[in-house]
């Protein structure tokens, strides 16, 4: 089942429960034993290697947003008042995550300029892209433009985060953890509301370093 159909499936069964009565709180298992790779330990395999082959593996493509945050970098307005920018960036790494409670994750590099402002706004909007969205995902790849230029979007009802115009589903969040991973962070959102599009379209899809 594709990211799309994931969402719908939440939607369907977050209605379904809605009216239910309160349910008891999951058990929280004990976390495992953890170490960090040390500094003099050889990686098993390459970095080219490592992409080569897990390029195999095709994802959907989504646009994870967070509204604006007084210390955003600012945006002049039609009336050259400077306005706060929204944030967001391209993500091939999302996934659902538990049903009861409803999360997902999303992977964001360590290094990643937009990660901070999502940080500090503590909420996110995941829009799953379609797939004659490649352009769009390309513009939110790119670091230091203003990415939300010409782009349509309305809020999120919960977080108020861009929801954008044309995509498959959105997933309205709060920031529910942030796990380290390497290189990488594992961000843990809880699903507070989320819709699918009515459409037939198909799912925007990167394999193999390019848009299928």
């Amino acid at each position: 089942m594709g990211h799309a159909g994931m969402a719908a499936a939440a939607v369907r069964y977050l209605r379904s429960t809605k009216a239910s009565r309160r349910r008891e709180p999951v058990e929280v298992l004990p976390r495992p034993e953890l170490r960090c790779v040390g500094e003099d330990e050889r990686a098993t395999v390459g970095k080219a290697e490592f992409r080569r082959v897990l390029g195999n593996f095709a994802t959907s493509v989504a646009v994870v947003t967070a509204p604006a945050t007084t210390d955003a970098p600012q945006t002049p307005a039609p009336d050259s008042t400077p306005t706060p920018s929204p944030a967001g960036f391209a993500c091939q790494s999302f996934s659902s995550l538990s049903l009861d409670p409803p999360l997902v994750a999303f992977m964001v590099g360590r290094t990643s300029t937009t990660w901070p402002r999502i940080a500090r706004a503590g909420v996110f909007c995941v829009n799953v892209l379609s797939s004659g969205q490649g352009e769009l995902c390309r513009a939110f790849a790119v670091s230091g433009a203003d990415k939300f230029a010409g782009v349509a979007y309305d809020a999120a009802p919960v977080s108020g985060s861009p929801r954008l115009a044309g995509t498959l589903a959105w997933i309205d969040c709060t920031i529910h953890a942030v796990h380290t991973g390497g290189d990488h962070l594992i961000v843990v959102g809880r699903v507070e509301a989320l819709g699918a599009s009515d459409g037939d379209e198909a799912p925007l899809l990167f394999h193999k370093g390019r848009f299928l």
